[in-house]
Protein backbone atom coordinates (compact mmCIF):
# COMPACT_ATOMS: atom_id res chain seq x y z
CA UNK A 1 0.00 0.00 0.00
CA UNK A 2 1.45 3.34 -0.91
CA UNK A 3 1.55 5.96 1.87
CA UNK A 4 -0.38 8.53 2.05
CA UNK A 5 0.46 11.82 0.45
CA UNK A 6 -0.59 13.79 3.88
CA UNK A 7 1.16 11.20 6.15
CA UNK A 8 4.16 10.74 4.31
CA UNK A 9 7.68 12.54 5.44
CA UNK A 10 8.75 15.33 2.69
CA UNK A 11 11.86 14.75 0.87
CA UNK A 12 14.59 17.41 1.24
CA UNK A 13 13.65 19.44 -1.81
CA UNK A 14 9.91 19.64 -1.18
CA UNK A 15 10.58 20.77 2.52
CA UNK A 16 12.89 23.70 1.22
CA UNK A 17 9.85 24.56 -1.53
CA UNK A 18 7.19 24.22 0.91
CA UNK A 19 9.58 26.87 3.85
CA UNK A 20 10.62 29.20 1.14
CA UNK A 21 7.16 29.24 -0.55
CA UNK A 22 5.68 30.05 2.64
CA UNK A 23 7.29 33.60 3.23
CA UNK A 24 8.05 36.61 1.19
CA UNK A 25 11.69 37.48 0.76
CA UNK A 26 13.11 39.74 2.92
CA UNK A 27 13.27 43.14 1.74
CA UNK A 28 17.02 43.73 2.21
CA UNK A 29 17.39 40.37 -0.07
CA UNK A 30 18.00 41.39 -3.67
CA UNK A 31 20.38 43.99 -2.41
CA UNK A 32 22.29 41.83 -0.68
CA UNK A 33 22.43 38.91 -3.06
CA UNK A 34 23.82 42.27 -6.28
CA UNK A 35 26.49 43.52 -3.36
CA UNK A 36 28.03 39.58 -2.31
CA UNK A 37 27.68 38.70 -6.69
CA UNK A 38 30.35 41.57 -7.11
CA UNK A 39 31.66 40.59 -4.34
CA UNK A 40 32.29 36.80 -4.68
CA UNK A 41 33.14 37.99 -8.91
CA UNK A 42 35.86 40.12 -7.28
CA UNK A 43 37.62 36.83 -5.34
CA UNK A 44 37.32 34.97 -8.12
CA UNK A 45 39.12 36.57 -10.01
CA UNK A 46 41.97 36.87 -7.18
CA UNK A 47 41.55 33.68 -6.82
CA UNK A 48 41.23 34.09 -3.15
CA UNK A 49 39.48 32.29 -0.86
CA UNK A 50 36.22 33.19 0.81
CA UNK A 51 34.98 32.35 3.87
CA UNK A 52 30.87 32.80 4.69
CA UNK A 53 30.78 33.44 8.34
CA UNK A 54 27.69 33.22 9.96
CA UNK A 55 27.22 35.00 13.47
CA UNK A 56 24.58 36.26 16.31
CA UNK A 57 20.95 34.81 16.98
CA UNK A 58 18.00 34.46 15.35
CA UNK A 59 14.75 35.63 16.17
CA UNK A 60 11.26 34.12 16.31
CA UNK A 61 7.87 36.57 15.92
CA UNK A 62 4.90 35.53 17.84
CA UNK A 63 3.25 38.21 15.59
CA UNK A 64 3.12 39.16 12.02
CA UNK A 65 3.28 42.98 13.20
CA UNK A 66 5.95 42.07 15.16
CA UNK A 67 6.18 43.12 18.86
CA UNK A 68 7.24 40.41 20.79
CA UNK A 69 9.79 37.19 20.09
CA UNK A 70 11.98 34.63 21.18
CA UNK A 71 16.02 35.44 21.74
CA UNK A 72 18.59 33.48 22.38
CA UNK A 73 21.64 34.91 24.44
CA UNK A 74 24.08 34.99 21.00
CA UNK A 75 26.20 38.19 21.12
CA UNK A 76 27.66 37.02 18.09
CA UNK A 77 31.35 37.09 19.92
CA UNK A 78 32.68 33.82 17.74
CA UNK A 79 31.77 34.66 14.98
CA UNK A 80 32.90 38.24 14.90
CA UNK A 81 36.22 37.24 16.57
CA UNK A 82 36.71 34.57 14.17
CA UNK A 83 36.20 36.61 10.79
CA UNK A 84 39.42 38.85 11.93
CA UNK A 85 41.39 35.43 12.35
CA UNK A 86 40.12 34.23 9.06
CA UNK A 87 41.20 37.82 7.38
CA UNK A 88 44.62 37.22 9.01
CA UNK A 89 44.90 34.43 7.07
CA UNK A 90 44.23 35.87 3.82
CA UNK A 91 40.74 34.61 3.25
CA UNK A 92 37.89 37.42 2.17
CA UNK A 93 34.92 37.44 4.48
CA UNK A 94 31.29 37.70 3.84
CA UNK A 95 29.59 38.05 7.49
CA UNK A 96 26.15 37.50 7.71
CA UNK A 97 25.16 38.73 11.11
CA UNK A 98 22.35 39.91 13.13
CA UNK A 99 22.04 42.94 13.24
CA UNK A 100 23.37 45.17 16.13
CA UNK A 101 25.08 41.86 17.45
CA UNK A 102 29.02 42.44 17.50
CA UNK A 103 31.23 43.39 14.07
CA UNK A 104 34.82 42.08 13.64
CA UNK A 105 37.01 45.36 14.75
CA UNK A 106 34.25 46.94 16.44
CA UNK A 107 33.76 44.54 18.74
CA UNK A 108 37.06 45.57 20.61
CA UNK A 109 35.00 49.02 21.74
CA UNK A 110 31.17 48.38 21.01
CA UNK A 111 30.56 45.63 24.01
CA UNK A 112 33.73 46.81 26.26
CA UNK A 113 32.89 47.22 29.88
CA UNK A 114 33.72 50.87 29.24
CA UNK A 115 31.60 52.82 27.09
CA UNK A 116 33.15 53.81 23.97
CA UNK A 117 33.35 57.55 25.44
CA UNK A 118 35.50 56.63 27.51
CA UNK A 119 38.18 56.23 25.08
CA UNK A 120 38.03 59.32 23.65
CA UNK A 121 39.13 63.12 24.97
CA UNK A 122 39.01 66.81 24.04
CA UNK A 123 42.28 68.01 23.09
CA UNK A 124 43.05 71.88 23.96
CA UNK A 125 41.58 74.30 22.38
CA UNK A 126 44.07 76.96 20.33
CA UNK A 127 43.35 80.80 21.44
CA UNK A 128 41.00 81.39 18.41
CA UNK A 129 38.49 78.70 19.37
CA UNK A 130 36.91 76.97 22.23
CA UNK A 131 36.02 73.87 20.36
CA UNK A 132 38.97 71.35 21.16
CA UNK A 133 39.40 68.59 18.72
CA UNK A 134 38.29 64.98 20.03
CA UNK A 135 41.09 62.59 20.23
CA UNK A 136 41.97 58.80 21.31
CA UNK A 137 43.23 59.50 25.36
CA UNK A 138 47.02 58.38 25.02
CA UNK A 139 46.45 54.81 26.85
CA UNK A 140 44.22 53.56 24.21
CA UNK A 141 46.21 54.71 20.90
CA UNK A 142 48.22 51.64 20.36
CA UNK A 143 46.02 49.37 20.62
CA UNK A 144 43.30 51.65 18.88
CA UNK A 145 45.44 52.14 16.16
CA UNK A 146 46.36 48.54 15.59
CA UNK A 147 42.07 47.90 15.39
CA UNK A 148 41.90 50.79 12.93
CA UNK A 149 44.49 49.93 10.71
CA UNK A 150 42.77 46.30 10.29
CA UNK A 151 40.34 47.12 9.28
CA UNK A 152 40.94 49.77 7.00
CA UNK A 153 42.79 47.34 5.03
CA UNK A 154 40.09 45.02 4.99
CA UNK A 155 37.74 47.67 3.81
CA UNK A 156 40.10 49.46 1.31
CA UNK A 157 40.79 46.00 -0.22
CA UNK A 158 37.00 44.95 -0.35
CA UNK A 159 38.20 41.91 1.64
CA UNK A 160 34.91 42.41 4.27
CA UNK A 161 31.49 42.43 3.22
CA UNK A 162 28.34 42.64 5.96
CA UNK A 163 25.21 41.33 5.40
CA UNK A 164 22.58 42.25 8.38
CA UNK A 165 19.93 39.68 8.87
CA UNK A 166 17.43 39.59 12.23
CA UNK A 167 14.79 36.82 11.71
CA UNK A 168 15.15 32.81 11.08
CA UNK A 169 13.39 33.20 8.32
CA UNK A 170 15.55 36.05 7.00
CA UNK A 171 18.72 34.33 8.11
CA UNK A 172 17.75 31.05 6.17
CA UNK A 173 16.55 33.18 2.87
CA UNK A 174 20.04 34.58 2.98
CA UNK A 175 21.85 31.59 3.32
CA UNK A 176 20.32 29.72 0.50
CA UNK A 177 20.79 32.70 -1.59
CA UNK A 178 24.76 33.21 -0.78
CA UNK A 179 25.76 29.50 -0.66
CA UNK A 180 24.57 29.56 -4.43
CA UNK A 181 26.09 33.04 -5.24
CA UNK A 182 29.14 31.01 -4.30
CA UNK A 183 29.31 28.35 -6.57
CA UNK A 184 31.72 29.83 -8.92
CA UNK A 185 34.65 29.93 -5.99
CA UNK A 186 34.59 25.64 -5.90
CA UNK A 187 36.96 24.94 -3.28
CA UNK A 188 37.96 27.87 -2.29
CA UNK A 189 34.60 28.42 -0.90
CA UNK A 190 34.47 27.86 3.24
CA UNK A 191 31.00 27.51 4.99
CA UNK A 192 31.91 28.39 8.98
CA UNK A 193 28.13 28.39 10.63
CA UNK A 194 28.70 29.94 13.72
CA UNK A 195 24.76 31.82 13.98
CA UNK A 196 22.44 30.22 16.81
CA UNK A 197 20.18 29.34 14.86
CA UNK A 198 16.83 29.13 16.45
CA UNK A 199 15.21 25.42 16.60
CA UNK A 200 11.64 25.98 16.92
CA UNK A 201 9.21 28.56 15.29
CA UNK A 202 5.63 29.38 14.94
CA UNK A 203 5.14 28.96 11.37
CA UNK A 204 3.39 31.77 9.23
CA UNK A 205 0.44 30.77 8.87
CA UNK A 206 -0.17 30.13 12.51
CA UNK A 207 1.04 33.71 13.54
CA UNK A 208 -1.43 36.34 14.96
CA UNK A 209 -1.48 39.14 12.48
CA UNK A 210 -1.49 42.03 15.29
CA UNK A 211 -0.12 42.60 18.73
CA UNK A 212 -1.27 39.34 21.02
CA UNK A 213 -3.39 41.30 23.93
CA UNK A 214 -2.77 40.80 27.58
CA UNK A 215 -5.41 42.40 30.55
CA UNK A 216 -5.96 42.32 34.07
CA UNK A 217 -8.98 40.64 33.92
CA UNK A 218 -9.07 36.80 35.14
CA UNK A 219 -9.32 34.05 32.56
CA UNK A 220 -10.22 30.66 32.33
CA UNK A 221 -8.17 28.01 31.27
CA UNK A 222 -8.98 27.98 27.77
CA UNK A 223 -8.56 31.70 27.53
CA UNK A 224 -4.45 31.43 26.02
CA UNK A 225 -2.89 31.79 22.87
CA UNK A 226 -1.44 29.24 21.65
CA UNK A 227 0.39 29.74 18.50
CA UNK A 228 -2.56 29.65 16.58
CA UNK A 229 -3.95 31.94 14.39
CA UNK A 230 -7.52 31.62 15.53
CA UNK A 231 -10.43 33.16 13.43
CA UNK A 232 -11.49 35.59 17.01
CA UNK A 233 -8.45 35.55 19.25
CA UNK A 234 -8.83 36.10 22.58
CA UNK A 235 -8.47 40.14 23.94
CA UNK A 236 -8.41 39.06 27.80
CA UNK A 237 -6.04 36.54 28.15
CA UNK A 238 -2.81 36.72 30.61
CA UNK A 239 -1.61 33.44 29.85
CA UNK A 240 0.52 33.02 26.89
CA UNK A 241 0.74 29.24 26.00
CA UNK A 242 2.89 28.99 22.54
CA UNK A 243 3.17 26.00 20.20
CA UNK A 244 5.92 25.82 18.71
CA UNK A 245 6.95 23.88 15.29
CA UNK A 246 10.66 22.82 14.50
CA UNK A 247 12.37 24.93 12.11
CA UNK A 248 13.05 22.96 9.19
CA UNK A 249 16.70 21.34 8.97
CA UNK A 250 18.70 22.30 5.72
CA UNK A 251 22.04 21.42 6.47
CA UNK A 252 21.49 18.47 4.14
CA UNK A 253 20.34 21.40 1.21
CA UNK A 254 23.53 23.29 2.12
CA UNK A 255 25.67 20.40 1.50
CA UNK A 256 23.66 18.41 -1.48
CA UNK A 257 22.55 21.25 -3.65
CA UNK A 258 23.26 25.02 -2.50
CA UNK A 259 26.82 25.14 -1.69
CA UNK A 260 29.95 25.03 -4.24
CA UNK A 261 31.09 21.09 -5.40
CA UNK A 262 34.08 20.65 -3.37
CA UNK A 263 33.45 23.28 -0.37
CA UNK A 264 34.15 22.92 3.05
CA UNK A 265 30.96 23.35 5.18
CA UNK A 266 31.81 23.75 9.61
CA UNK A 267 28.82 24.27 11.45
CA UNK A 268 28.75 24.45 15.70
CA UNK A 269 27.12 22.87 17.90
CA UNK A 270 26.35 23.80 21.62
CA UNK A 271 25.54 22.38 24.86
CA UNK A 272 25.09 22.65 28.39
CA UNK A 273 25.67 18.41 29.50
CA UNK A 274 28.86 17.68 29.22
CA UNK A 275 27.65 14.51 28.82
CA UNK A 276 26.11 15.34 25.62
CA UNK A 277 28.83 17.38 23.98
CA UNK A 278 30.67 15.10 22.05
CA UNK A 279 27.56 12.45 21.01
CA UNK A 280 25.28 15.70 19.42
CA UNK A 281 28.39 16.77 17.63
CA UNK A 282 28.94 13.74 16.66
CA UNK A 283 25.21 12.80 15.75
CA UNK A 284 24.79 15.74 13.32
CA UNK A 285 27.89 15.39 11.58
CA UNK A 286 26.67 11.77 10.67
CA UNK A 287 23.04 13.40 9.94
CA UNK A 288 24.24 16.00 7.95
CA UNK A 289 27.36 14.63 5.99
CA UNK A 290 29.30 18.12 6.55
CA UNK A 291 33.03 17.84 7.09
CA UNK A 292 33.49 19.08 10.61
CA UNK A 293 31.34 19.76 14.01
CA UNK A 294 32.90 22.21 16.56
CA UNK A 295 31.69 21.04 19.62
CA UNK A 296 31.14 23.77 22.63
CA UNK A 297 29.84 23.56 26.09
CA UNK A 298 28.31 26.66 27.31
CA UNK A 299 30.65 27.31 30.70
CA UNK A 300 33.91 26.54 28.89
CA UNK A 301 33.40 27.82 25.32
CA UNK A 302 35.71 30.59 25.77
CA UNK A 303 38.62 28.24 26.71
CA UNK A 304 38.07 24.76 24.65
CA UNK A 305 36.40 23.40 21.75
CA UNK A 306 36.06 19.62 20.34
CA UNK A 307 37.01 19.35 16.68
CA UNK A 308 34.39 16.13 15.35
CA UNK A 309 35.57 14.78 12.11
CA UNK A 310 34.71 11.70 10.02
CA UNK A 311 37.98 10.52 9.38
CA UNK A 312 40.62 9.93 12.48
CA UNK A 313 41.09 11.30 14.94
CA UNK A 314 37.77 11.67 14.58
CA UNK A 315 37.72 13.59 18.30
CA UNK A 316 40.18 16.42 19.03
CA UNK A 317 40.19 19.42 21.69
CA UNK A 318 42.06 22.76 21.41
CA UNK A 319 42.64 24.76 24.39
CA UNK A 320 43.51 27.31 25.68
CA UNK A 321 46.55 27.28 27.65
CA UNK A 322 45.30 27.65 31.99
CA UNK A 323 47.81 30.74 32.29
CA UNK A 324 46.24 32.17 29.13
CA UNK A 325 42.90 31.91 29.57
CA UNK A 326 40.57 35.25 29.82
CA UNK A 327 37.98 36.18 32.39
CA UNK A 328 34.29 35.12 31.69
CA UNK A 329 31.45 36.58 34.11
CA UNK A 330 29.92 33.09 32.47
CA UNK A 331 32.57 30.38 32.80
CA UNK A 332 33.69 27.84 34.75
CA UNK A 333 37.03 27.07 34.38
CA UNK A 334 36.79 24.13 36.57
CA UNK A 335 34.31 22.36 33.54
CA UNK A 336 37.32 22.57 31.50
CA UNK A 337 37.82 18.55 30.14
CA UNK A 338 34.55 17.22 31.57
CA UNK A 339 33.00 16.81 28.15
CA UNK A 340 36.01 14.94 27.51
CA UNK A 341 35.56 12.79 30.44
CA UNK A 342 38.39 13.40 32.54
CA UNK A 343 40.07 16.42 34.46
CA UNK A 344 43.30 17.89 33.20
CA UNK A 345 46.13 18.67 34.88
CA UNK A 346 48.18 22.47 34.29
CA UNK A 347 50.97 20.14 32.93
CA UNK A 348 48.94 18.57 31.11
CA UNK A 349 46.99 21.59 29.38
CA UNK A 350 50.38 23.53 29.02
CA UNK A 351 50.67 20.76 26.08
CA UNK A 352 46.97 21.57 24.65
CA UNK A 353 48.50 24.92 22.70
CA UNK A 354 51.53 25.67 20.23
CA UNK A 355 55.13 27.33 21.56
CA UNK A 356 54.22 30.50 19.06
CA UNK A 357 51.64 31.63 21.37
CA UNK A 358 52.66 31.49 24.98
CA UNK A 359 53.93 34.56 24.86
CA UNK A 360 50.62 36.23 23.80
CA UNK A 361 47.93 36.96 26.91
CA UNK A 362 44.48 36.54 27.22
CA UNK A 363 44.39 34.68 24.15
CA UNK A 364 41.36 33.92 22.14
CA UNK A 365 40.15 30.75 21.35
CA UNK A 366 39.54 31.82 17.90
CA UNK A 367 43.13 32.68 17.29
CA UNK A 368 43.49 28.42 17.61
CA UNK A 369 40.27 27.65 16.18
CA UNK A 370 40.87 29.24 12.64
CA UNK A 371 44.37 28.56 11.62
CA UNK A 372 43.18 24.79 12.56
CA UNK A 373 40.86 25.42 9.29
CA UNK A 374 42.52 27.14 6.94
CA UNK A 375 44.99 23.77 7.07
CA UNK A 376 42.25 21.56 7.09
CA UNK A 377 40.49 23.80 4.38
CA UNK A 378 44.24 23.55 2.58
CA UNK A 379 44.10 20.08 2.20
CA UNK A 380 40.63 19.59 0.63
CA UNK A 381 41.26 22.44 -2.24
CA UNK A 382 44.74 19.94 -2.47
CA UNK A 383 42.61 17.07 -2.69
CA UNK A 384 39.94 18.61 -5.14
CA UNK A 385 42.79 19.72 -7.61
CA UNK A 386 44.37 16.22 -7.52
CA UNK A 387 41.49 14.58 -8.58
CA UNK A 388 40.43 17.21 -11.50
CA UNK A 389 44.27 16.20 -12.77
Amino acid sequence: MSESATTREQTPTEAESSYFNSYPPPKALKNHEALAKAFIEYHVEANRRVVLVTSGGTTVPLENQTVRFIDNFSAGTRGATSAEYFLEAGYAVIFLHRQFSLLPYSRHYSHSTNCFLDFMDEAPSDSTSDQGSIVVRSEYQDAMRNVLRKYRYAKENNLLLLLPFVTVTEYMFELRSLANLMKPLGSNALFYLAAAVSDFFIPRHRMAEHKIQSSEVPVSDSDVYTGYNEDQPSHRSKKLIIDLDPVPKFLHRLVDGWAPHGSMIVSFKLETDPNLLVYKARTSLQRYSHHLVIGNLLSTRKWEVVFVTPDPPFERWIRVPKSKRSKSISGAKAQVGLAEGKKLDEEEESHTQDESSSDKEGIEIESLIVPELVKMHTQMIEKARQNTQ
